[in-house]
């Protein structure tokens, strides 16, 4: 077994801890790949943000358990050479099986989601404090989930969203132990989350929902999924260069920022990062079409993510200077 200590990692406990004092919200974005990687971790460094490297069983299946253990060791050894050292955990992303998240937590993982959310709730008890029982063995933190998300991204899909029953929660928190809680209150995965007409805005969030929450379980770290905004500069470059993506809207940028100041302490984001990279290596692209060299498409796609996570941080999330 390699423990996260090891690799310099950290669970999200005194992450949380700050983050609800400090009324903001710690960034959990979501990685596939070497150029991902390093956006996030410069960009939180440059920022001075805490930062959890969050990755799916799909992006795990795909760059492979072991190379992965390494590559957040050596994020870890940028993080120190910088000299100026920020908290980072590495935590699983919508975790569906009890041996999914052992193998993460065997492998170095700090942090893990066991996501129960579609199975009965007596089920959900059951297999959130199974992987509970197990981590807190390792000293690794848990993240369940109550409610249900629509939308698609990866392996998670879901045609409609239950927003999370305030009356579950306590009852929930106290039976599996977890150390945060994922709840539903209208944010969902994927580029498209609301089905909204030209003109028409978004709706709301619900926040009468999460200061419900917020009620039943006080000082409990609450965790946002499906919180990307959608960028809609990068969907027109997208779109620009030959991509499809009419419709495709998020979560503004406000809400977070007003979810952030409450007990909402981590807050997910994916898509986003999906879209600065497609669509900066589609303009590359367009724009030299005699370029075959991947060093140089996807180093402007890093810059570009680089770019929008130090925004994200200061901006929206107000991790910012946190460190």
């Amino acid at each position: 077994m390699t423990h996260y200590k090891t690799l310099g990692l950290v669970n999200t406990k005194e992450m949380f801890r700050k983050a609800m004092e400090g009324r903001y919200a710690i960034p959990a974005y979501n990685f596939n790949n070497m150029e991902q990687l390093q956006a996030i971790i410069s960009g939180c460094i440059e920022s001075r943000s805490p930062v959890i490297l969050q990755v799916s069983k799909g992006a795990r299946n795909y760059a492979n358990q072991t190379l992965l253990q390494y590559m957040a060791q050596g994020a870890m050894e940028i993080v120190k050479a910088s000299g100026h050292p920020i908290p980072v955990a590495l935590h699983l992303d919508h975790g569906d099986t009890y041996e999914l998240a052992v193998s993460c937590i065997e492998t170095g993982f700090s942090s893990v989601m066991i996501d129960g959310s579609a199975h009965p709730y007596n089920k959900n008890v059951e297999l959130t404090k199974k992987v509970v029982d197990f981590a807190h063995k390792h000293d690794v933190t848990v993240e369940g989930e109550l409610g249900v998300l629509a939308g698609i991204e990866e392996e998670v899909s879901h045609e409609a969203s239950h927003y999370t029953n305030p009356d579950d929660v306590e009852d929930f928190v106290k039976k599996t132990g977890v150390d945060s809680l994922a709840i539903s209150i209208g944010t969902s995965h994927g580029a498209y989350k609301f089905k909204v007409k030209p003109g028409e805005k978004v709706p709301p969030l619900r926040f009468d929902i999460l200061k419900e929450v917020e009620k039943r379980i006080p000082g409990f770290p609450i965790v946002l999924h499906g919180a990307s905004s959608v960028l809609q500069d990068y969907v027109a470059m997208i779109n620009q260069y030959g991509g499809h993506m009419e419709g495709a809207v998020g979560v503004p940028e406000e809400q977070l920022r007003e979810a952030a100041k409450s007990a909402v302490c981590k807050i997910n984001i994916d898509s986003d990062g999906r879209l600065v990279v497609t669509g900066v290596v589609r303009r590359e692209l367009a724009k030299d079409p005699k370029n075959f060299d991947p060093r140089k498409y996807l180093s402007a796609a890093r810059d570009e993510l680089k770019a929008m996570i130090i925004k994200k941080n200061r901006e929206v999330l107000g991790s910012a200077d946190r460190a």
